[in-house]
């Protein structure tokens, strides 16, 4: 069982939820979604946030809230951005974001 806080970046409207097992729940409602996407990816890697590996991207599930997806972590760590079926990215600036447990 992960031992992850759930977390909120309220100015990217980015919020993380542990789910179960090794799984998490990201919702995404940042400038891709308020520009007007009409498909949202979530774009993951895994190890080090500099050097990522097993690199997937993912599309998400359009809801009341944003856009969401349940993803796995690997070795208690996850770093990832977005990008929409135009290929813009919103990657926090160059900074992505990371949930680690």
């Amino acid at each position: 069982m992960l031992h992850l806080q759930s977390w909120k970046d309220m100015e990217r409207c980015v919020e993380v939820n542990p789910t179960f097992g090794n799984q998490i729940n990201i919702t995404y409602d940042g400038l891709l979604s308020k520009s007007g996407a009409d498909r949202v990816f979530i774009h993951c890697g895994y190890g080090d946030p500099q050097n990522w590996r097993d690199v997937t991207t993912i599309g998400m599930d359009r809801t009341t809230r944003g856009w969401e997806k349940a993803v796995p972590m690997k070795n208690h760590t996850i770093t990832f951005c977005f990008k929409d079926s135009a290929n813009n990215w919103d990657n926090n600036s160059g900074s992505n974001w990371i949930a680690q447990a």
